[in-house]
């Protein structure tokens, strides 16, 4: 696949081109191509990923705690912001999915999209250092402003809710695990201070697992208003 477009929109022409091509490569595609897939490359990403959030919100925000900080780079790092990200430098053309992946709507799939994010900022990260994935941040993050109401995580935002209400922080179990090791599953589910369920949810990783089912907890809260 030629990349040309993509390292013209990010601003940065790899001295390697495989890595790109990895982290565009989805584990469907590796699994049905034999070949590798961007997992590992996301792994590094969303550690790149996060010391760059950390350390521009750090200057940015001079006045913020500790807390507000943690709660600040947990909007600007999920799912929902980093897909939209993705969105924004196109990433989904640039895919490279299996047929089964390509007909459900793979190359729009919000999930996909957030690890493709991270992938890239892994790749260029390998192929020219540290400075240049912060640039790629900075693109991804659109000058890291964040709507604290309606790109707050959802973690954050069931634990306010209920802090609010006089309760402890809620708790999360993962309850299950399935599908092949290139595509796991999990299935979290998040419980209120006393045992109660309020909420489950499934994800490609157990952190995103547990914020779809604190979303689906905050939905159902939203309703019983």
């Amino acid at each position: 696949m030629n990349y040309t477009q993509l390292e013209k929109t990010i601003g940065h022409h790899f001295a390697d081109n495989a890595l790109v091509d990895l982290a565009m490569t989805h584990p469907s595609y590796a699994l049905s191509h034999k070949c590798k897939d961007n997992q590992r490359l996301e792994f590094l990403g969303d550690a790149v990923l996060e010391i760059c959030v950390s350390r521009v919100i750090y200057h940015k925000y001079p006045k913020l705690r500790e807390g507000q900080l943690t709660r600040k780079r947990a909007a600007l790092v999920c799912e929902k912001n980093l897909a939209r990200a993705a969105r924004r430098l196109g990433l989904g053309a640039f895919l490279k999915l299996d047929r089964g992946e390509e007909v459900v709507g793979g190359r729009e799939n919000p999930s996909i999209l957030a690890d493709t994010m991270e992938a890239l900022i892994a790749a260029v990260y390998l192929d020219a250092g540290m400075e240049k994935a912060a640039a790629l941040v900075d693109l991804a993050m659109d000058g890291y402003e964040t709507d604290e109401n309606g790109d707050r995580d959802a973690k954050s935002a069931l634990q306010e809710y209920l802090q609010a209400l006089g309760e402890e922080a809620p708790t999360y179990e993962i309850i299950d695990q399935n599908g092949p090791p290139h595509a796991r599953v999990f299935t979290a589910r998040v419980l209120r201070d006393g045992g109660e369920e309020m909420g489950r949810g499934s994800g490609a990783r157990k952190q995103r697992a547990e914020e779809a089912a604190a979303q689906m907890a905050l939905d159902s809260l939203h309703m019983k208003k």
